[in-house]
């Protein structure tokens, strides 16, 4: 799997980088807006938008998408007719969704935010409004990605993220002050300038692999329907998936100002290792995962999920020790300055330290959905989902009034965690002898434990250290320990079997 190990990394680069613009994007928004009411009305404001794009861009359909372009042999003009169609299609679909986003507004909000006062309300319908033609500049950039991953082009599609970060930076920085009684405008502008930027800095890599696009409604290519069959499940299990932030949030308004904003902000933060590495390994999989079982090489589809499953908590169980422990001086780094308070990191660390407990779990929900998807056994992350949202509901009305922001969070991790082990049961026998991942899985444990006591201690001895010094002394210290000793037990002869299996 050299090829494979090759692409997680430049994928995982290109990521890394994306990710660090985002959090540079949050440390701006957190200056410039803090944990308040209008950051508040924004982030409802973008929720339609941001779950349209998990079910007709990113989501449900970038990932049904790369399957069916996959099977059809990216170079071929079958390929591009059937693509091309595709985006025809869509041209149609995105300024109707657009325009009923923006009518409908004064009507979907208040149910997302029912515990806003009213002034509160109506400046989410109005962001609401600026913000919804993303869904058709992020639709279109996430088909793109779909091709170019499909042509193994990694890192140009894993890098356009980070144009989107540019702009939201842009529109906090430069926009924001154009409106100085209501600052917040510039942010929501900035969603449509990243979404613009996002697009377009794909189209010199989609030249480059030969794609060529001609307007196409009619016929529909039979691979359209192909794609509707395995759409149908994926969107409903994104569509469930989203209950539970809808849940979160509509809870969270009745909290106070500041406390969805506080959410965002721990989510963030949650979000970094997944995007960086775990959304990086299920992307590079999907194709290779595809392949194997459009050709019945069992062996090597079970070969390439365990891998993948081994490769997550090898990165991910470490960084959820780390950030359980580094988490609330890094919030304090970070965040705290300008417009955010004391008070607002305490909430946020909080949020952050249950949310951690999940960071494994979704990990592995997306190498196990992107498995399912490849061998066409789409019902199944359905009806997963639709477990772990219902333990998600129950335990936010069961946490929230006792842990606050902090049972929200914890709510999520747990579903997470039912939602990975469904997928599990699922996969084993496809996963084929698992002595081998077990004492993988033991070995990795093993030295997140040792990490934690590491870190433990280090944090003791630089007690009343600045957040600065004790985030940089922990990370390195607790890394170069972690890597030392999965070096010493034999682990990194995993990231060398992966790179010689494909």
């Amino acid at each position: 799997m050299r090829r494979l190990a090759r692409d997680i990394a430049l994928m995982a680069l290109a990521t890394g980088i994306s990710r660090l613009f985002g959090l540079g994007r949050e440390v701006v928004i957190a200056d410039r807006f803090g944990a308040t009411g209008a950051y508040d009305a924004f982030l409802i404001a973008f929720f339609i938008p941001q779950f349209l794009r998990q079910l007709l861009a990113e989501g449900a359909l970038a990932t049904a998408f790369v399957p069916v372009y996959t099977r059809l042999h990216p170079s071929s003009e079958e390929a591009d007719r059937f693509a091309s169609n595709l985006f025809s299609l869509l041209a149609l679909l995105y300024p109707i969704v657009v325009a009923l986003g923006v009518i409908l507004a004064p009507y979907y909000v208040p149910f997302l935010a029912s515990g806003f006062p009213p002034e509160k309300l109506a400046l989410a319908i109005t962001l609401a409004r600026i913000v919804f033609p993303f869904i058709a500049l992020i639709g279109f950039g996430a088909m793109f990605m779909g091709i170019l991953n499909s042509h193994h082009r990694f890192f140009s599609a894993s890098f356009a993220p980070v144009w989107f970060n540019v702009g939201m930076i842009i529109g906090a920085i430069f926009v924001s002050p154009r409106f100085p009684a209501r600052p917040i405008y510039g942010l929501a502008l900035g969603v449509l300038i990243g979404g613009g930027g996002q697009l377009l800095s794909q189209l010199p890599s989609l030249r480059a692999v030969g794609f060529r696009f001609r307007f196409s409604l009619f016929p529909i290519h039979p691979a359209i329907l192909e794609l509707l069959r395995r759409l149908a499940p994926a969107v409903l299990i994104l569509a469930v998936a989203q209950v539970n932030m809808l849940v979160d949030n509509k809870l969270a308004s009745h909290l106070g100002d500041g406390s969805i904003s506080a959410l965002q902000y721990a989510m963030r933060l949650f979000q970094l290792p997944l995007g960086v590495f775990a959304v990086s390994i299920a992307t590079a999989l999907l194709p290779r995962l595809s392949a194997a079982e459009a050709e019945g090489e069992r062996d090597r589809f079970s070969r390439y999920l365990s891998d993948g499953i081994a490769a997550s908590a090898f990165v991910l169980l470490p960084a959820m020790v780390g950030l359980f422990i580094v988490g609330p001086d890094l919030v304090r780094l970070l965040f705290q300055h300008g417009s955010f308070h004391g008070a607002d990191t305490i909430r946020t660390a909080r949020a952050l330290s249950f949310y951690v407990i999940g960071l494994l779990p979704y990990g592995l929900v997306y190498v196990q959905t992107r498995a399912c998807y490849a061998i066409g056994r789409t019902t199944f992350p359905l009806f997963a989902s639709i477990l772990a949202v219902a333990t998600n509901v129950g335990l936010d009305l069961a946490l929230v009034g006792p842990l606050r922001e902090g049972g929200l969070a914890l709510a999520t991790a747990v579903a997470g965690a039912v939602n990975a082990i469904s997928l599990f049961a699922f996969l084993w026998p496809r996963v084929g002898p698992g002595r081998r991942l077990l004492r993988q899985i033991g070995i990795i444990g093993l030295a997140s434990g040792l990490l934690g006591g590491v870190l433990i201690g280090l944090r003791f001895l630089l007690n009343g250290a600045s957040p600065a010094v004790s985030v940089v002394v922990l990370t390195v210290g607790g890394g170069a320990v972690y890597l030392a000793f999965t070096r010493w037990a034999g682990i990194w002869d995993l990231l060398t079997d992966i790179e010689g299996a494909v």
